[in-house]
């Protein structure tokens, strides 16, 4: 991406990949029309408050653009250790909402420290990777301590109990895991183990409602006024949508109510019911000009912790959003993971954006090498 030219504006500003930065200003800008439509044309109570959320975590974004790459592999290990920390306080004093207990009230601020661990355990898996001598990276050693890494949030925050954010954090630190070259045998073998424990799992370890997500997912129609209400509404709307949507405003599935959640986690169906395949195309293309601009950034990068940070971010993007889509399309069962700058919310929004924002640090990095 191409930086703007020197000038009137600052030199720090005016080398920002300032194309990219449109991008993601475009897709949330695209989000806030999407959530004054959900609201029926009103910028309250979500629209609002959203593009005030957005700005705000832009221009950290920015900030942290400034950030030095080495402060980001120094301090990703005090980091993990503060959140981690920070998940047994949740445990042990968390706020309680929705049935669930994922917060920690700190008076001027309720914190999801689950939401910080997808970029921070990308920045711990790629550090302990960095430190990790070439030749050991084919050995046991290579794969028992990241998977204690991965496997202590998760189990965490499992307990809230939240499935769609363990299933991320896991996600996220077993993509860094396989790009750092640790042999495919062990993911395979890692797999079948998955595969054998799955139906232990949904038997004796998820709750009941997230049992019942998944069951409604192999089969919605068993219940369809029940558990597969909500993938049933959301099929309706997208395909009631058809190629160019019904209009702006012209939605009937949220704006009667019978699309549950149509500005959080099914932000999709609200708008491909208005716009569309081709605002769900608009959308897929977006994230992928950006999750691409974050591989070239990989790619670019000097450092072994930069190319596997910046990897891992990328991917930490494309889960959300990938996981998202086939979410609201019934390919996947309800777990409740937002669509990142499209759904209501500012702690999807925050992590993003502290996503976007280390990329561009680790992208900064390698232009001024590049240069020098």
């Amino acid at each position: 991406m191409s930086t703007l030219g020197p000038g009137i504006i600052p030199r720090p500003l005016a080398q920002l990949p300032w194309k990219v930065i449109l991008l993601v200003i475009a897709i949330g800008m695209f989000g806030l029309v999407v959530l004054y439509s959900a609201a029926g044309g009103n910028l309250q109570p979500w629209a609002s408050l959203q593009g005030i959320k957005l700005f705000a975590f832009l221009a950290m974004a920015i900030l942290l653009s400034r950030v030095p790459e080495s402060f980001w592999a120094l301090g990703a290990f005090p980091m993990y250790l503060v959140i981690v920390l920070m998940l047994v306080g949740v445990e042990l004093l968390g706020a309680v909402a929705g049935g669930s207990q994922r917060w920690l009230d700190l008076g001027i601020i309720r914190l999801q420290p689950s939401e910080l661990m997808k970029p921070v355990i990308v920045l711990a898996a790629a550090r302990f990777y960095e430190l990790l001598p070439v030749g050991e990276i084919r050995k046991f050693g290579a794969i028992w301590p990241a998977a204690v890494l991965i496997g202590v949030p998760a189990g965490l925050v499992m307990l809230q109990p939240d499935l769609g954010t363990a299933l991320m954090i896991t996600g996220c630190g077993v993509m860094v895991v396989f790009l750092a070259g640790v042999p495919l045998r062990l993911f395979i073998g890692g797999a079948l183990a998955l595969a054998v424990s799955i139906p232990l799992a949904v038997n004796f370890l998820l709750h009941e409602y997230q049992r019942n997500r998944v069951l409604t997912f192999l089969d919605p129609e068993s219940d369809p006024l029940g558990t597969g209400y909500h993938i049933s509404q959301s099929k309706i709307a997208i395909g009631s949508g058809g190629i160019f949507g019904k209009g702006f405003l012209n939605g009937t599935q949220s704006h009667l109510d019978y699309l549950p959640e149509g500005h959080t986690d099914f932000a999709l169906a609200t708008m491909m019911e208005e716009w569309g395949l081709m605002g769900g195309l608009f959308l897929i293309i977006a994230f992928s000009l950006l999750i691409g601009w974050g591989i070239s950034v990989s790619l670019r990068a000097k450092s072994r912790f930069g190319r596997l940070t910046a990897a891992g971010l990328s991917g930490t993007i494309f889960l959300y959003a990938s996981i998202n889509m086939a979410m609201v399309m019934g390919l996947a069962p309800v777990v409740g993971v937002p669509l990142p700058l499209i759904s209501f919310g500012g702690t999807a929004v925050m992590t993003i954006m502290i996503c976007f924002g280390i990329l561009l640090s680790i992208d900064r990095e390698s232009r001024q090498v590049s240069r020098w």
